[in-house]
């Protein structure tokens, strides 16, 4: 029997009450980024029980394995996140989670079970396969480390292409959003400190205000976008913490200032650091005060290549999925990361959900999981036989 979008879909319904299973007891026991002990031992107990060959990936958490065809081929990459956020849950559900704090709240959980779904249908049929699908099961996404930590691993050797997804909460079950380009923002942090001078509140003539400096700086921030950004390119920039002073009635000595910058184009994200330097010593010297910026470079923009993006496209249609031009978001993504190296495609996945990521009360309609692993067996049957 050769391998066909109907196989797929056909069998990842059989899936579907295993997939529930594994999402759910995941949910209730949710790891945060670089704590995925449990998490990483449960993702390699199911791999092993669906005989998928596990690979050694030389890391504490996260999990590597791979369905080897039988016949010579290209190896592909199929990867999910596994960690969870420090969210105390509101949902109310019979599996909520059941560590204080903690909630699968951005659907990692929804990822790891999907994925693992895509790899138990690819290893059934691995006779059929022309070469190899590694299935990468990646902790500390939310720290926007973790992709870097696989990659110096050695996860991405020999990889000829890489594909990802999200799942959506705006778009319903039975949905994909895919685009060429741009998908998620790169993200870059900063931290500016303001050295004024501290004083009486009552006599301000005698001090430096850091207070009044870095409220400034705030509003002059936002000439990175209105006037220094070109038209044609998008950016936010975000103070998301101003810090001073301790008493009512002292000016202090400093200020402190933290935030983050997103950008879609490469060329912007390159501009802004310079620009943003000049803004906030211009700022401070004007006021007789100095001030100090630290930026941190963290992740580039996910950006999806044209011909990863067919081929994921291509498979969605095999699987009568409603597709639709997929809206980028300002939030950021480290899957990027591999598609610095290898081409590749992320893609939301509809999941039909009531709140946000990140939502205490965020939910999904596990009715996507079969969906969803289906997709991606297609897909890594696709690009292996388009690439190969």
């Amino acid at each position: 029997m050769t391998l066909s979008a109907n196989y797929f879909r056909e069998q990842s319904v059989s899936l579907q009450p295993k997939l529930v299973a594994m999402r759910r007891e995941l949910h209730q026991y949710p790891e945060l980024s670089n704590e995925e002990y449990e998490t990483t031992a449960r993702i390699r107990t199911w791999l092993e029980e669906a005989c998928v060959r596990l690979l050694d990936l030389r890391l504490p958490t996260g999990v590597l394995a791979e369905v080897k065809g039988a016949r010579p081929g290209p190896t592909i990459l199929l990867r999910a996140d596994i960690d969870a956020l420090p969210v105390a849950e509101q949902t109310g559900l019979p599996f909520a989670s059941k560590v204080p704090g903690k909630m699968h709240a951005c659907g990692h959980d929804f990822h790891t079970a999907a994925i693992i779904g895509a790899a138990e249908l690819l290893q059934a049929r691995a006779d059929e396969l022309h070469g190899t699908v590694r299935l990468l099961f990646q902790p500390a996404e939310e720290l926007a480390v973790g992709a870097r930590a696989v990659i110096e691993a050695g996860a991405l050797e020999g990889v000829s292409a890489v594909f990802g997804m999200h799942n959506n909460p705006e778009l319903p079950v039975g949905t994909v959003g895919i685009r060429t380009g741009p998908m998620t923002a790169s993200v870059d942090r900063f931290d500016i400190s303001v050295q004024g001078k501290g004083g009486h509140a009552g006599v301000p003539e005698a001090a430096v205000d850091p207070v009044v400096i870095s409220s400034a700086i705030v509003t002059a921030l936002q000439t990175l976008v209105s006037r220094n950004a070109s038209p044609h390119h998008s950016a936010v920039v975000s103070v998301c913490k101003l810090q001073a002073g301790a008493a009512w009635n002292i000016i202090p000595d400093t200020g402190v200032l933290e935030g983050t910058v997103r950008t879609f184009q490469p060329e912007a994200r390159a501009r802004i650091p310079d620009q943003m330097r000049r803004i906030v010593e211009g700022v401070a010297e004007g006021y007789g005060a100095e001030a100090y910026l630290k930026w941190t470079a963290m992740i580039p923009a996910v950006n999806n290549d044209a011909r990863m993006t067919g081929i994921i496209q291509a498979a969605a249609e095999t699987q009568g999925l409603r597709i639709v031009e997929a809206v980028p978001t300002m939030g950021g993504e480290d899957f990027s990361l591999y598609q610095e190296r290898v081409p590749g495609c992320f893609i939301w996945m509809g999941t039909g959900g009531t709140e946000q990521w990140h939502h205490p009360r965020f939910t999904l309609n596990e009715e996507a999981l079969a969906v969803s692993a289906s997709l991606f067996a297609v897909t890594a049957v696709q690009a292996l036989r388009s690439i190969g």
